[in-house]
């Protein structure tokens, strides 16, 4: 298993409210970070920003160009541009794990679960990019302003991924923003976590709440990972 420490991690829609929040978390545990945006300068001022501020380099570019450098791909952007940006980047694959986010939001009804016809936004990541691409998902049910800050979160991730080794290189990083990973099993059963992202946002409506999230009881923490592939 590769070394996190040695691995850039390239974040596609690194500009948004969730690719920052995690660029900020990897930042401050070591991790080499690479911002991408379709708009190269924007990637840019984003990581001059989070340079300054962290006192750490902080790369950037387009979003094809950072996939083409990273190691490690995040997927963090809206279900809109999903389809549109995995179309930009598939060039650049080589075999890269891609970590997908994107949950399946459909304006104006986003309580109402609405996932695609893939059978989630993470089956679609992996019939774009193809097998070049080692898709997992993870991070569907933590809110993005939540992450954007440094207090330690009462949430777990679940991660996803056909391939065990390849949701624990996930779970690495999970652990590296100072989350609990838990392993949810195969990339279609992220269809779960995607669409109670919809549910949890109707909770944060109906009882007033900032930012619910998920946590699996009846785990110790030492035991948090499945020994299931």
């Amino acid at each position: 298993m590769s070394n996190l420490n040695d691995s850039r991690i390239g974040i596609i829609g690194g500009t948004g409210n969730l690719g920052a929040a995690l660029a900020r978390r990897w930042l401050n545990a070591g991790l080499r970070i690479c911002i991408g945006s379709r708009d190269a300068e924007r990637a840019g001022e984003a990581a001059a920003t989070l340079s300054h501020e962290l006192g750490v380099p902080v790369d950037s570019g387009a979003n094809a160009d950072v996939a083409a450098r990273a190691d490690v791909i995040v997927l963090a952007v809206p279900f809109a541009s999903q389809e549109a940006i995995l179309e930009d980047i598939r060039g650049s694959i080589r075999g890269q794990l891609v970590i997908d986010t994107t949950v399946p939001l459909v304006p104006p009804k986003v309580m109402r679960v609405q996932l695609p016809t893939d059978g989630c936004a993470a089956l679609r990541t992996q019939r774009i990019l193809g097998e070049s691409a080692l898709v997992c998902s993870a991070f569907h049910t933590v809110a993005a302003h939540k992450l954007a800050h440094s207090a330690k979160l009462q949430s777990d991730v679940l991660v996803f991924g056909d391939v065990k080794e390849q949701r624990e290189r996930v779970a690495e990083l999970v652990r590296a923003a100072g989350l609990r990973p838990i392993h949810g099993g195969a990339l279609q059963n992220s269809a779960a976590a995607e669409a109670m992202t919809s549910v949890l946002i109707f909770i944060n409506r109906h009882y007033g709440s900032d930012g619910a999230g998920i946590v699996i009881s009846g785990i110790a923490n030492e035991h948090a990972e499945s020994t299931v592939a």
